[in-house]
């Protein structure tokens, strides 16, 4: 029988308006010091909600998110904590820090866009998607990087390939014309969810009929026991783990195999990589 990995990694977001980020940054490190000191991770809070990849022994993780639920800052609905374990020690800190917006898009007139609703109908269980994922109506559209989905991706899921996600924009708008013309329903997916929000209200705007995974990429592994009918690959997270498996399990995938040093942006993020290791 194996020991059970020390660590349980948590990822979550909310779309929630706060009206003090700076009080409620504030009172999240003073929930990690009094009842899980051992919490590490990052936590990024905006006046449109908050943003977390953070992780601790099950215990102390356990206690941070009861805390948090009750706290009261991120409205009456529960959050969803997206798990997975791991031996490695994903982050070397803990920074809680406040921002512009929880995810940075630079989207083209988002003023005047409609603001990310994580809840609504164009969300699909991974049952659900897992049936889409058939259908000759329906674009299969890959919201992360190129890098990452050069490592893992849903069965016949479209590269954008993005290093900047101008990138992603400019691949839309170059697509959408078609898309409209042959009737497509755009599906994407992101790593937990949060990409896609945001990105969605954009696409709409377009006139782009987009359908989601629920809790992305995460939420599939988690709930699909016989996920890797669908996902081909790794699962790269942005954690000193690298990858995780269709099982959520951390592999022996290392920052060398996943980027290209002869892509300047993927170059950084290597160097990045390696000193976050010997950190």
């Amino acid at each position: 029988m194996q020991d059970r990995a020390p660590w349980l990694h948590s990822s979550f977001y909310r779309f929630s308006p706060l009206a003090d980020p700076v009080a409620v940054a504030a009172h999240l490190r003073e929930l990690g010091t009094a009842l899980a000191p051992g919490l590490l991770g990052s936590i990024v809070l905006a006046p449109e909600g908050i943003s977390a990849a953070v992780a601790a022994s099950p215990d102390e993780l356990a206690a941070f998110e009861l805390a948090l639920q009750r706290s009261g800052h991120f409205g009456d609905a529960p959050l969803v904590f997206k798990h997975s374990a791991g031996r490695t020690p994903p982050f070397g800190r803990l920074k809680v820090s406040v921002k512009p917006e929880i995810v940075a898009l630079d989207l083209p007139h988002a003023a005047g866009l409609l603001p990310p609703d994580e809840h609504d109908d164009s969300h699909l269980s991974p049952a659900a998607w897992r049936a889409l994922l058939d259908r000759e109506d329906v674009v299969l559209l890959d919201n992360r990087n190129h890098f990452e989905w050069r490592l893992g991706r849903f069965r016949g899921a479209i590269d954008p390939g993005v290093q900047h996600f101008r990138d992603f924009v400019a691949f839309v708008e170059a697509q959408a014309p078609q898309w409209r013309a042959e009737h497509k329903t755009v599906a994407m997916y992101c790593t937990g969810g949060v990409r896609c929000d945001k990105t969605a209200p954009w696409m709409r705007s377009l006139g782009l009929t987009v359908l989601q995974l629920d809790g992305g990429i995460l939420n599939h592994l988690h709930s699909m026991p016989d996920a890797e009918r669908d996902w081909e690959g790794e699962c790269y997270v942005f954690d000193k783990r690298i990858a995780l498996d269709a099982r959520l399990q951390e592999t022996a995938t290392e920052a060398g195999a996943v980027f290209d040093p002869s892509l300047p942006d993927e170059a950084w993020r290597l160097a990045r990589a390696r000193r976050l290791d010997e950190s």
